[in-house]
């Protein structure tokens, strides 16, 4: 049987582009040579978007795109293009709009078709190989989707057109205008987010249940500003149900992308840097509020799992790690009751299988998820031990479970350094170091912005991406503003005065390369980037703050630094813009 041949994405730096270096399906990565090719031959564009840590992306590729019948469908009727939506976050923006403005819904692997001229007539997500579960094969859809660019033009031009106004309308932010913001415009904000907490399980919204930190995140600085003893009860609930949940790797640390189930237990098994960033800081605010130890330890073993398990030896932090390994999503995280039982011991078992929340039918496909569900006091009266002598078997069953994880075939670690990512890295481990008093955390967060500052931050253009010494796509507002603000929390830690410098240096090219003059509001793409569709303004919080928001931030602290007052107005060109859409949408 002859080798398999590369495709066009052999040369490609993305891990993602990568795994789909030799698909049958003739790849190409986005760019000039495959938008002129489908121009030239007047041929759609399938356009397929995911990243490396995707597990119905992994599905999909099997299912489909290493089928030589169907990628000879692929090749025959369609110019095929491959995105990865961690390097290119602004067009995975725009047609994410487009497909759920056409479905209602949308997801990973994002599946677009586009005309020529890039304009989105049919999309959704993940599609079969045939006919299943309410969704068309993949196959029968290309079939007809090529069958209808060729005999009904006018009608899928005129569909297209519709999207098209629809995303340009939600990528330029709606109305402007409006105040700063007022107690009243707070307080609505916060109350329609306890409304929406789940008085069982914690946290917001049902299944699947995501950590949503930016929430979390404002309800903190909330109860500060309003001494609300209720939203500190509510936030203490939800971080206790996470840390004990199976969202939550029991023995290594980090957290799991979101929950399948509304109790937390079931995880979608992906690790990625921007939640392991996001979340160390609302347990560190939960420890200095109360002195919580269950809160400290999650901080502590998060941030140590940041730096075990993704820091680059150049100095950044690696993007994340995979749900599957072996080809089976949670393999690396799940146990029977007999490998716990085998691993830790006949005379601790009991007691092991009581703090795990292991059981003979397991919660996970017949397996078990490792979760806490009972604290260490809880055991101690249930074995008639001390607390002590509980912690001392926890520890010693914990470190022996780990080792013998560490033996098992690892997921796919995704070795980018992103920039925005790894701003929200460095500010989790500068606060780290202060709340927690560990220089090595503080150690951690230099070295990655030295790293970054020398390696990505290159004559006036900060990188995006860094892969295996080479840096690609100019960086976007969220790189610059989130990289700016983590340089401020490390000033915070050490007083080096040029992470300032530094800082203001990224906010200067910032307004020279993104703001719009007119609303005072930032970009999301470079003015020398070309962008399908719309430049979009991207001034919603979704995942990761947004470039805007965190501008505003930045430049706050630096007028509280400076004093220079320009900054205080460009935090309040940025407030006055956003205040109508704080006030309808407080979750984003």
């Amino acid at each position: 049987m002859s080798e398999p041949r590369p495709n066009r994405l052999i040369d490609a730096t993305s891990p993602y582009l990568q795994q789909h270096a030799y698909n049958p399906v003739d790849w190409r990565p986005w760019g000039p040579e495959a938008l002129e090719q489908a121009r030239r031959e007047d041929q759609p564009i399938f356009l397929s978007i995911g990243y490396s840590t995707c597990h119905w992306c992994h599905v999909m590729a099997h299912e489909c795109f290493e089928n030589p019948a169907i990628a000879a469908i692929m090749n025959e009727h369609f110019v095929n293009i491959k995105l990865d939506r961690e390097e290119r976050p602004d067009l995975d923006e725009v047609y994410m709009n487009a497909v759920q403005v056409l479905t209602g819904h949308g997801g990973w692997p994002l599946s677009v078709f586009l005309t020529p001229d890039l304009k989105p007539f049919y999309g959704g997500t993940y599609f079969p190989p045939e006919d299943r579960g309410g969704l068309p094969g993949f196959p029968r859809l290309l079939l007809a989707l090529s069958q209808t660019y060729r005999e009904n033009r006018q009608q899928l031009t005129s569909l297209s057109l519709k999207v098209e106004s629809h995303v340009q309308r939600l990528g330029e932010g709606g109305q402007q205008g409006g105040g700063g913001p007022t107690r009243e415009t707070l307080e609505a904000a916060a109350h329609r987010l306890l409304q929406d907490f789940d008085p069982v399980n914690g946290g917001l919204g049902n299944a699947p249940k995501f950590p949503r930190s930016l929430e979390l995140d404002f309800l903190f600085h909330y109860y500060n500003f309003s001494g609300e003893a209720p939203v500190l009860a509510q936030l203490a609930f939800t971080l206790e149900k996470m840390a004990r949940g199976g969202i939550y790797d029991q023995l290594g640390g980090g957290f799991h992308r979101y929950s399948v189930d509304a109790a937390w237990v079931a995880p979608h098994f992906e690790k990625m840097l921007y939640d392991n960033a996001l979340l160390p800081p609302l347990y560190l605010a939960h420890y200095r509020l109360t002195g919580s130890d269950l809160s400290r330890r999650i901080a502590q073993e998060t941030l140590d799992f940041i730096l075990r398990e993704m820091s680059a030896p150049e100095g950044g932090f690696y993007a994340a790690w995979d749900a599957d390994s072996e080809g089976v999503e949670g393999k690396y995280y799940v146990w029977s009751r007999e490998e716990v039982a085998r691993v830790v011991g006949s005379e601790a078992a009991p007691l092991i299988m009581a703090a795990l929340g292991v059981t003979p039918a397991g919660n996970f496909e017949g397996a078990n998820i490792l979760t806490r569900p009972r604290s260490r006091a809880e055991l101690a009266a249930q074995f008639n031990l001390s607390p002590d002598r509980v912690g001392q078997i926890l520890a010693a069953a914990f470190n022996r479970l780990s080792q013998a994880r560490g033996r098992r075939v690892p997921p796919h670690r995704d070795e980018k350094v992103i920039a925005a990512w790894n701003g929200l890295a460095i500010t989790a481990l500068a606060l780290g170091a202060q709340v927690l008093g560990e220089r090595r955390y503080y150690e951690a967060a230099a070295r990655a912005a030295r790293f970054i500052l020398k390696d990505l931050f290159k004559e006036k253009v900060l990188s995006r991406i860094w892969t295996a010494g080479r840096v690609s796509v100019p960086g976007f507002s969220e790189d610059y503003a989130l990289l700016a603000n983590a340089l401020l929390d490390l000033y915070e830690t050490d007083f080096d005065p040029v992470w300032v410098s530094e800082a203001r240096r990224l906010m200067a090219l910032m307004d020279e390369k993104f703001l719009d003059g007119g609303d005072g509001a930032y970009f999301y793409v470079d003015r020398d980037q070309a962008t399908p569709l719309v430049r979009s303004k991207s001034i919603y919080d979704q995942v990761l703050p947004s470039g805007n928001s965190m501008a505003a931030r930045v430049s706050l602290r630096l007028y509280r630094l400076t004093g220079e007052v320009h900054y205080q107005e460009r935090a309040q060109a940025i407030i006055r813009r956003l205040q109508p859409h704080a006030r309808e949408t407080p979750w984003g």
